[in-house]
């Protein structure tokens, strides 16, 4: 079992812990989330843990434990609380309706880097990919792009050439679990006690880049289609230690990537179009018709591809439409005679 510093314990977390460890509460970090129990490891081993009655009522959907959460436990090894977190990858989860309320779903938490992984060997979504890139910078971690199943691709860097510019300039490694092309730049930003998560869609080779890492088949991996495509296995979330430190985070593939009121990811992940913004002659240029518009400039000219600033006033409307939805639901909240929830 290793020890609370090769999970990602550090002396900031200690003194988090502190007046807790005096209370008898143990510290443990959640490595698989089940339906209503939670595989937690700590010092002294792996153990299946519930939340306590008190933490299950008085808890919000967004504040139950999630993979990567640091949780105290009791003497009986039960959930007192969730730690606060560092980071914490969150969308906007799946509505059974259209009239449900918009509310956030905290995928995984305390992430130092968030790999987004695409295949190569077909066309790439360029809109999907700055989605999960908007999300993971909003996450407060490191993102990193991999275009994985470069064995598939008979010009993998003519292939991604074209998208250098996602994410400002982010890191970006063509990969092969394969072959083991680029797989060693991606070790280097997995140092001892720094957790990465790995997201993107079906069949991008997530538990096929974590069982390389390991060494074995620890997890669980579709057969490759003729096109070369995987088919989705993953069904759970799950925290695996390396050996040689450094920890990953699988996770299933998302059939909706939703944004949740990601403001600084979305200006991050388009820093470009922030930077010629900041050049039209009103602050508050909505880059449409207004007269001395820096950013309608540079599409006319070509200094901008017109693709991008289609995606992005794409995901800024959706952005736009989320916050006008929350401040309604809000006001409805707030009407006299109507509990609040």
């Amino acid at each position: 079992m290793p020890d609370l510093e090769t999970l990602g314990w550090d002396s900031a977390w200690r003194d988090i812990f502190g007046p807790l460890a005096e209370r008898g509460l143990e510290p443990a970090r959640v490595a698989v989330p089940h339906r209503g129990a939670y595989d937690v490891l700590r010092e002294s081993g792996e153990v299946r843990a519930r939340l306590t009655n008190r933490r299950r009522k008085e808890s919000d959907s967004a504040d139950l434990p999630v993979v990567g959460d640091w949780v105290a436990l009791d003497t009986g090894g039960a959930i007192e609380l969730v730690l606060p977190r560092r980071t914490s990858f969150s969308r906007r989860a799946s509505q059974a309706s259209e009239f449900a309320p918009a509310r956030a779903q905290v995928v995984a938490a305390n992430i130092d880097v968030v790999f987004v992984m695409f295949p190569l060997g077909g066309e790439i979504d360029s809109l999907l990919l700055e989605r999960y890139v908007t999300l993971a910078l909003e996450s407060g971690a490191r993102p990193v792009v991999l275009f994985t199943k470069a064995d598939l691709e008979p010009d993998p860097a003519a292939a991604v050439a074209d998208l250098a510019d996602v994410g400002g300039g982010i890191p970006m490694h063509v990969v092969s679990a394969r072959s083991g092309l680029g797989l060693d730049g991606v070790r280097t930003h997995l140092e001892p006690g720094v957790t990465g998560a790995l997201l993107g869609p079906s069949g991008a080779g997530k538990s096929t880049l974590v069982n390389k890492f390991v060494g074995d088949e620890r997890l669980e991996t579709g057969e490759v289609r003729p096109d070369g495509a995987g088919r989705h296995t993953t069904t759970r979330r799950e925290l695996v230690v390396l050996p040689g430190g450094g920890l990953l985070i699988d996770n299933p593939g998302m059939r909706e990537v939703h944004l949740w009121l990601a403001g600084e990811g979305l200006s991050e992940a388009f820093a470009d179009v922030e930077e010629l913004a900041a050049g039209c002659r009103f602050a508050d240029c909505r880059h449409e018709s207004e007269p001395g518009c820096a950013v309608r400039e540079a599409v006319d000219e070509g200094r901008l591809p017109a693709e991008r600033w289609e995606r992005f006033r794409a995901l800024r409307a959706e952005l736009e439409e989320l916050e006008r939805r929350l401040a309604l639901e809000d006001r409805a909240r707030s009407r006299p005679g109507r509990p609040r929830s």
